[in-house]
């Protein structure tokens, strides 16, 4: 497995990440790039992450093998159009994107006939700061990569993408994109919002800030991933904004059995919840390829 030409859409921490590795693993000859800001584009160059900054989208697909695209969900449609024309109907085109469905929507009115070069991919990987510099070939070792393909691909194009991220240190699992999104709704997007809003709850109150400078590693842990891009989050829970609603009338549901329980005095009850979050936890460990940080694309 060897690609002449990869074109690096979106030249950031995840983009960045995976030409790296892709080059130290011998798997690619050459790297074009495209970002829209042309100083991230020349220090791609510079980090040597790619070999030719391009100046369009259109540009960088030209005679590539292979496509991938990194970029915020919200600039998915866009970049699929811009892309188009200049896909060769033999690459292997595929995103890095957090949610799917979404993502295939717009590939679908965007691609035309070249949708089936798309093999749509999630590797669970991240820092908690973004950008080219912070770009490193490990970044996705050990890690999971989910592929959601379409019915339009073929069964070697499937094999050739999980063989892919494979051989950069990956994990690789299939789902369906409506598997995807629910999934990661409960297990990381609401997670995220929850942590945004308990970060806001606190400092909008009056004595916030003083609450703040007593915080402890509880809320360090907590809030860690608070500090995530807001840009990219934005984007995230719009896309998978029926999924992230249906696990926040979840989340209700168990927040008012602990509310009724502290307004009814209910300490055995209290203790009932207390124990069933803690035995679920104590039991659950981190599944090999699970571990990562919060998610960043550029």
């Amino acid at each position: 497995m060897n690609f002449q030409r990869l074109a690096l859409i979106g030249c950031g921490l995840m983009g960045g990440s995976f030409a790296l590795a892709l080059r130290q693993a011998g798997l690619v000859q050459h790297i074009t790039g495209f970002s829209a800001s042309e100083k991230t584009r020349q220090r791609a160059v510079e980090l040597r992450v790619i070999d030719q900054a391009c100046s369009s989208v259109a540009e960088a697909v030209l005679g590539a093998d292979l496509v991938l695209l990194a970029v915020p969900v919200g600039a998915m449609h866009s970049s699929f159009v811009a892309l188009r024309d200049s896909l060769s109907p033999t690459a292997l085109l595929m995103d890095v994107g957090s949610t799917k469905c979404d993502v295939i929507a717009a590939a679908k009115s965007a691609l035309g006939e070249r949708l089936h070069c798309l093999v749509p991919a999630h590797p669970i990987a991240g820092k908690e700061v973004a950008g080219i510099d912070h770009a490193e070939g490990t970044l996705y070792q050990e890690r999971r990569t989910i592929l959601t393909p379409l019915p339009q691909n073929t069964i070697r194009q499937i094999q050739t993408a999980s063989a892919l991220w494979t051989a950069i240190g990956s994990h690789v699992s299939h789902m369906t994109p409506e598997a995807h999104d629910a999934t990661f709704a409960a297990v990381s997007h609401l997670p995220h919002l929850l942590a945004f809003a308990a970060v806001n709850a606190l400092t909008a109150q009056p004595q916030g800030a003083a609450f703040l400078e007593m915080a402890g590693p509880g809320f360090r842990d907590f809030s860690r991933i608070a500090a995530s891009d807001a840009s990219v989050w934005r984007d995230i829970l719009s896309a998978n904004k029926s999924e992230v609603l249906s696990q926040m009338a979840h989340y209700r549901a168990a927040l008012d059995q602990f509310e009724n329980a502290l307004k009814s005095n209910d300490t055995a009850e209290l203790r009932h919840l207390i124990q069933l979050a803690s035995d679920v936890r104590s039991a659950w460990t981190l599944q090999a390829g699970n571990a990562c940080n919060t998610t960043s694309e550029d």
